[in-house]
């Protein structure tokens, strides 16, 4: 009676700890989605996915200063002789870029110095590549 007992007690025991186990394996993985939550960046404005963004609060002829970029602080970004600059899709100068202005800027890092160079300043609103 006493063994009856310890079985019953032992079965009793592993059913109860296996259901809640099973309980939790899912049928079947979730479908996994084809981009991530907000959509694909690859496909918005490809041509500026290596770019910077951010808007001047400071311009001379050396150097500028962007707000609200990636680094979440104010960033200088220096000129160089190569810097090209760039106004609603066609070439322009350094003159045209003013405070307040939305730009996409391409950056080098100075190797010695550490400072940013703008290789490319884009602003306006037909912008290409």
């Amino acid at each position: 009676m006493k063994l009856r007992m310890i079985l019953l007690m032992l079965i009793l025991g592993l059913m109860g700890s296996s259901a809640p186990a099973a309980a939790q394996q899912p049928d079947k993985d979730p479908p996994k989605p084809n981009n991530a939550r907000f959509g694909d960046p690859t496909t918005v404005a490809p041509e500026y996915q290596g770019f910077l963004y951010g808007v001047i609060v400071e311009l001379n002829k050396d150097s500028m200063v962007l707000t609200k970029t990636k680094f979440g602080t104010d960033q200088t970004f220096k000129f160089n002789k190569k810097t090209k600059f760039i106004r609603d899709g066609k070439p322009n100068s350094l003159e045209s870029m003013q405070k307040g202005d939305k730009v996409w800027v391409a950056v080098d890092k100075d190797k010695k110095s550490g400072d940013l160079i703008a290789r490319k300043v884009i602003t306006g609103v037909d912008l290409t590549p």
